[in-house]
């Protein structure tokens, strides 16, 4: 059901000299990236680094003040906004269902609301995801109803419903205990073993060295390595990130 991913020598995700500002503060500086089609990178770094910024300005959720996104070599602007958005779905760090929803129609929303699917295929398409992250089950169950690990299994799947392109993940483990950390790691494991691109913000560095082709490091706003993640882990070439490394690896 889901797009496939087309070879193409456009960059899926292409980030040219990128820049943000929340008032003084200078988040992304001269920030470039470009990601491929099929290609699943990790972005890891200390608190306030801007990676998450980064993440949320690639579907427009956070506006950069310099630069240039281009999504499928299609550059990022208020006019091209929401067609962008159809093709990028995003997971982020609280599950933000709608509480008083079903698990099956939190997962049709969007689908009847921004692309008019009827009702009937809008909830054939949410049953399929839903059985894809392992929790058809609790279609007919409310969030509250669910664990945390469930809920954030629904986040991805609603996001999967909207068939995008490209999936963001803003740290989708870091309000989890260690249990249903695992659960939810394990799904967007076995999403990355179907060609879709990822972009993922995570701490989780056994995950990053599992799932990623490349594994970004970022520090005060800029990129300060980038590498495949056997390199990355074991042969890192600043001491920046040898630091890091030793501070969160255990």
């Amino acid at each position: 059901m889901s797009k496939e991913c087309e070879v193409s020598n456009v960059p899926a995700v292409l980030i040219e000299h990128v820049g943000k500002w929340y008032g003084n503060m200078h988040v992304l500086r001269d920030l470039s990236l470009s990601v491929a089609g099929g290609e699943r990178l990790v972005v890891c770094g200390p608190s306030g680094s801007g990676k998450s910024t980064l993440i949320r300005c690639i579907n427009g959720l956070e506006v950069h003040q310099q630069g240039k996104i281009s999504v499928e070599g299609k550059e990022l602007t208020s006019k091209t906004l929401e067609s962008i958005r159809n093709d990028v779905g995003m997971v982020f760090q609280s599950f933000n269902l709608f509480p008083h929803l079903t698990i099956l129609d939190n997962c049709t929303l969007a689908q009847r609301w921004v692309k008019k699917t009827n009702r009937k295929e809008a909830e054939e398409i949410a049953m399929h995801y839903l059985m894809r992250v392992h929790i058809p089950e609790q279609a007919k169950k409310y969030p509250a109803q669910l664990s945390g690990g469930q809920q954030q299994r629904v986040g991805i799947a609603r996001a999967l419903c909207m068939q995008p392109r490209i999936m963001l993940f803003d740290e989708p483990t870091s309000s989890l205990d260690p249990e249903m950390k695992k659960e939810v790691l394990d799904t967007i494991v076995e999403l990355a073993d179907s060609g879709m691109t990822m972009i993922c913000v995570t701490h989780e560095m056994g995950f990053a060295r599992t799932v990623s082709n490349r594994v970004v490091f970022m520090d005060g706003g800029e990129i300060i390595e980038s590498a495949d993640p056997d390199t990355f882990f074991d042969h890192p070439q600043t001491e920046r990130l040898r630091t890091f490394l030793s501070q969160v690896m255990h």
